[in-house]
């Protein structure tokens, strides 16, 4: 004998019941079945709905009933020939008219008991199971159909009825003994009280049904057929990377189940598990994938965590107080509360020093929990013994399952630093004495981002998913992207890094995508987006809340620059080749790094100076190291020393300088490297990474650049003065070839003194041979003295500044 459920998706329509009549025919060839049915999808909720209209005296009941009518009939008639319609439509309608009645009973009345509610749900089960019986005949005859309201008896609690076990055991012995069906059909979810009154075993209870069938007749198997392939590591519509669980333990299972794996009823596993039969769950639409085994032989995993589960809508109410050290009886008072307004409680967890306990419960019994407890504790309230009890809602509850974890060190510990990690705030931590769970009440809105990154530390070999907010896809915008679609894969198989472009923005249009961008098809899709928007591109970000988020600014835009802030206080890490927030006031420059240490979100800005060159990371690791910086000289503007290695008596000086513009060398507005303030806002930063507080006000800029030049409005006005001023830069190249020396536009650091501006290198100096767009950066610290510490290389460019935003991001997945 074996027992069959088939869920309410798997019994949705027509269509679907034709699958699961193939599966119970192909397995009623070699066994007996019962099988158990859920109501029509949908259905039970219409039914709830339409009770609560009729009590509320809204007449919109009868168009539910009429909805639900033709839905049933509609079903029948496209499962049973024409033929053999007359007899079961006149039967399904006289079903549907005892509805009616009890509805207008409630309209009439204008109200609506648990007791009439039980009635009035029980009908989306005798009418699904009535018709599928008759499906079933239709294809093989030695079936039947059989009421559970005759077999499975219950107290009185309406809602979720109790089981009375010793009647109900005899009762489906006694039938099942006597019936030569090879298929029974009989509906979930319902039952009845000893004087005969429908009661129902809870939301989901047609697994109940079946599990209690099952054990009664020492089953075989129970099998769950519902509409996802089993079990799943974390509830797939959240974690696209949930994973089949192929077997696992009834202890497990129930955990799962409690902690709201929604795919088994909770209390199913309890009286197959006195039993020891397998609980199979199964998938109506892929009968051949495998499902998930739930039983208690041959489970063995090296991961000793099964799953990650949660239930949302929590409520967590804490009750503290001098008055509950010591005094006996607190605990035992307050869970008395909540017993006698029928509260169930989820989650509990108590201070050692007796001060406090806390526990979890639903955000629909809040309320009436809050004002019980007050109640109950209303004279030590008065005498200032306790606290009025503090209530915090919209929480959620996250578990880690596994039978194994008692065996394993560490887990609760790598937990709450992943979580941590995330800026996941952990309300209240529980763990059962078993150790087969860990659980923890999070905000609500930091489920989604909590359960995948538990499911990437715990199930997916470490692999680690940075998400990218992308603002500024311009020359080095645009090679970032290349960069990231070309080394995609590489990244994912060798450094366990899966990166997704989430978001891309540019001055005129933003695209955000979830499930990430196509990078191959980007500029497209951007182009077809809604308008940017700065402060909408924000919320969008925080509205997503996803794990390891990164916001990536490739622009010059000072208001992107003053965005940071908000980022980082949400836990989004900020990368950006923008070098205006990191040479802004001190004050702006350090409260950035303390957000950055305070939410734990990485503030990486390498491309800031040396576009590719690992300039400032050096630094920090010379001053993490103990090292002292005492004096810096370099070469900074990688444009500049493009222009002046090209400019000669051959190329005069404008044309120079736009092709260093062509080349994305320069700033969009050449003035920002022409005028020094770039090369000014580098220095600056290196001087304030080697530990000093310096103003860019305090550097002095000597400029080569006429005033005049400086103060056009245009890049076309610019190339302009500098035609009308090409005299004054000749003179400057044949000052340099008198001085047998070459031109660099040099930023130097001593004795707390800053300045850039050109100057003429002579041969003996390391400047001198400095070619193309190249960088070059001498460090003279307390251990490099007499020779400087020399970083040299191409620093400009937007391959190789796009490289150094990516090298900042491969950090953080590092981290």
């Amino acid at each position: 004998m074996k027992a069959l459920k088939f869920g309410g998706t798997s019994v949705a329509n027509a269509q679907n019941i034709k699958l699961v009549l193939n599966i119970v025919l192909n397995q009623a060839k070699q066994d007996k079945l019962v099988v158990v049915v859920s109501a029509l999808s949908k259905v039970t909720d219409l039914l709830q709905l339409a009770a609560i209209k009729a009590a509320e005296k809204d007449e919109s009941y009868k168009e539910i009933v009429s909805e639900i009518e033709k839905k049933h009939l509609d079903t029948l008639k496209e499962l049973i020939p024409v033929s053999e319609q007359s007899g079961l439509l006149s039967h399904v309608k006289r079903i549907i008219n005892h509805l009616e009645t009890l509805l207008d009973g409630c309209f009439l009345l204008g109200e609506l008991s648990r007791r009439t509610s039980d009635t009035i749900l029980s009908f989306g089960e005798l009418l699904s199971s009535y018709i599928i019986a008759e499906a079933v005949k239709q294809n093989f005859k030695n079936s039947s159909y059989k009421d559970s309201r005759e077999l499975i008896k219950t107290n009185n609690n309406f809602g979720k009825a109790l089981v009375n076990f010793e009647v109900t055991n005899q009762l489906i012995t006694d039938f099942f003994a006597s019936n030569e069906s090879q298929v029974v059909v009989i509906p979930g979810f319902i039952a009845s009280s000893l004087d005969g009154i429908t009661t129902t075993l809870g939301r989901g209870g047609s697994d109940y049904t079946a599990a209690i069938i099952a054990a009664a007749l020492d089953a075989s198997d129970l099998e769950i057929w519902t509409d996802v392939n089993g079990m799943y590591t974390a509830n797939p519509k959240i974690v696209k990377q949930a994973q089949p669980i192929a077997s696992i333990s009834y202890q497990e299972a129930m955990e799962l189940s409690h902690f709201g794996a929604k795919v088994l009823f909770p209390p199913t596993i309890q009286p197959v598990l006195k039993k020891n039969i397998p609980i199979h769950i199964k998938n109506t639409f892929e009968p051949e994938a495998s499902g998930t085994c739930i039983s208690n032989s041959g489970i063995h995993n090296s991961n000793p965590i099964k799953g990650i589960s949660h239930i949302d809508n929590i409520t967590l109410i804490t009750l503290e107080g001098p008055g509950m050290i010591g005094v006996t009886g607190s605990s035992k008072r307050l869970f008395e509360v909540l017993s006698q307004e029928n509260i169930n409680v989820i989650f509990i967890t108590q201070a050692s020093s007796e001060h406090s306990i806390c526990i979890g419960i639903l955000n629909t019994d809040a309320d009436v929990a809050e004002n019980a407890i007050n109640k109950a504790f209303e004279i030590e309230i008065l005498q200032n013994k306790i606290d009025s009890c503090i209530v915090e809602k919209n929480l959620c509850i996250t578990a880690l399952v596994g039978e194994n974890m008692k065996n394993h060190q560490g887990l609760s510990g790598k937990m709450f630093s992943t979580l941590g990690k995330n800026n996941v705030n952990i309300r209240a931590i529980a763990q059962g004495a078993s150790e087969r769970n860990i659980s923890v009440v999070i905000n609500e809105r930091d489920v989604k981002k909590a359960l995948n990154t538990l499911h990437e530390r715990f199930f997916e070999d470490n692999t680690k998913q940075l998400n990218l907010f992308v603002m500024g896809v311009g020359n080095v915008g645009e090679k970032f992207i290349e960069q990231i679609n070309q080394q995609k894969k590489f990244l994912k198989d060798n450094l366990k890094i899966n990166l997704r472009v989430i978001a891309l923005s540019n001055s005129r249009k933003m695209h955000f995508d979830e499930d990430g961008i196509d990078l191959k098809s980007w500029q497209s899709v951007l182009g077809n987006s809604k308008e940017a928007n700065k402060e909408l591109f924000i919320e969008k970000v925080k509205e997503l809340n996803l794990r390891n988020s990164i916001f990536v600014d490739i622009t010059a835009n000072e208001t992107v620059s003053e965005t940071y802030e908000h980022y980082l206080r949400e836990n989004v890490a900020v990368v950006t080749c923008n070098k205006i927030a990191c040479s802004s006031a001190y004050d702006n420059y350090k409260n950035l790094k303390n957000l950055s240490r305070k939410f734990n979100a990485p503030f990486l800005f390498e491309t800031n100076v040396g576009a590719g060159l690992p300039i400032i990371d050096t630094v920090k690791n010379l001053v993490a190291s103990g090292d002292k910086v005492n004096k810096i000289q370099a070469v900074l503007s990688g444009s500049l020393n493009f222009i002046f290695n090209n400019f000669d008596k051959n190329n005069p000086f404008h044309e120079v300088v736009k092709e260093a513009g062509v080349q994305g060398f320069t700033e969009p507005d050449p003035k920002i490297d022409l005028s020094g303030i770039d090369v000014a806002r580098k220095i600056l930063i290196l001087i304030r990474e080697s530990g000093y507080q310096m103003e860019i006000e305090e550097i002095a800029n000597e400029s080569f650049m006429p005033t005049a030049c400086l103060e056009t409005n245009s890049n076309e006005t610019f190339f302009e003065s500098l035609m009308d001023h090409s005299a004054h830069f000749e003179e400057i190249h044949a000052e340099a070839l008198r001085k047998e020396s070459r031109l660099k536009y040099v930023a130097q650091f001593e004795n707390g003194k800053a300045s850039v501006g050109l100057q003429f290198i002579p041969k003996d100096h390391p400047f001198y041979n400095l070619e193309g767009k190249d960088n070059i950066v001498l460090f003279y610290t307390d251990r490099y003295v007499d020779q400087p510490l020399l970083i040299k290389g191409a620093g400009a460019g937007a391959a190789v500044t796009a490289s150094g935003i990516f090298a900042d991001v491969i950090r953080i997945g590092n981290i």
